[in-house]
C-alpha cells in the first residue's frame, strides 16, 4: 500500500489505517466497518493469490428528494391517527404545496397551458431518449457479441497453427474438434 502512495499508520492491537492521496483523516483496516473478507488476513491472502476478491455489495443510491403528495388527514384519523398526528399533517401538507407552488413560479409554469406544453415536451423528451437508450444497448450488444468472437478467434488461433504445422492431422483434428470448430465459426460471426 505505501508503495501505491498510501500512508499507512499501525496502532495498538494491531490495527492498521490508511490515508490515500488527497485524503484528510485515516480510514481504519477493519472488517466490523468494512465488512466481511476485509480484515488483515483476508487482504493479505487476497494479495497472495490464495483466496478470490471479496464481493463487493451494490448499493443503489438514494432516489433524489421530490416534491411529493399531500396527506390524506381524514382518512389518517379514521385509521386511529392522534391530534400530534393531524397538526404535523397540516404543516407538511402546506409545506408540500408551497414547495410545488415555489416550483411552478421559478420556472414560470402559472399559466396552465404553459404547464402543459413544458409537460408534453418533457415526455417527447423521455421518449426520444429512450429510444436512443435502445439504439445505444442495441449496439453495445453487437459490439460486445463481436468482442466475444475476436476472443474466441484469438484463444482458437494456435491451436490452428498447431494443426496448421501438424500438416492437417486428421489424429490432431480428432484432438482439438471443438477449438477449430471454434476458431472456424468466429470469422462469421463478425457480420
Amino acid at each position: 500500500m505505501e508503495e501505491s502512495g498510501f500512508a499507512v499508520k499501525r496502532g495498538r492491537g494491531g490495527v492498521v489505517s490508511f490515508l490515500a492521496p488527497g485524503q484528510d483523516k485515516y480510514t481504519r483496516l477493519r472488517a466490523s466497518t468494512l465488512g466481511a473478507g476485509f480484515d488483515p488476513e483476508d487482504i493479505r491472502a487476497v494479495i497472495a493469490g490464495e483466496r478470490p476478491l471479496p464481493e463487493l455489495p451494490k448499493n443503489a443510491p438514494p432516489p433524489a428528494r421530490q416534491v411529493g403528495l399531500i396527506i390524506d388527514i381524514q382518512k389518517r384519523m379514521a385509521e386511529g391517527k392522534g391530534p400530534a398526528y393531524e397538526r404535523w399533517a397540516k404543516v407538511y401538507n402546506l409545506k408540500q404545496m408551497a414547495a410545488a407552488l415555489q416550483f411552478l413560479q421559478e420556472n414560470n409554469l402559472t399559466d396552465y397551458d404553459a404547464l402543459a406544453a413544458k409537460t408534453t415536451a418533457a415526455v417527447d423528451r423521455a421518449h426520444a431518449l429512450a429510444g436512443e437508450l435502445q439504439t445505444t444497448e442495441a449496439a453495445l450488444s453487437k459490439v460486445s457479441g463481436l468482442m466475444g468472437a475476436v476472443v474466441d478467434y484469438a484463444k482458437a488461433r494456435p491451436v490452428f497453427d498447431g494443426y496448421k504445422a501438424a500438416r492437417y492431422s486428421k489424429k490432431y483434428l480428432a484432438e482439438h474438434e471443438a477449438e477449430l470448430a471454434t476458431y472456424r465459426a468466429a470469422p462469421g460471426r463478425y457480420e
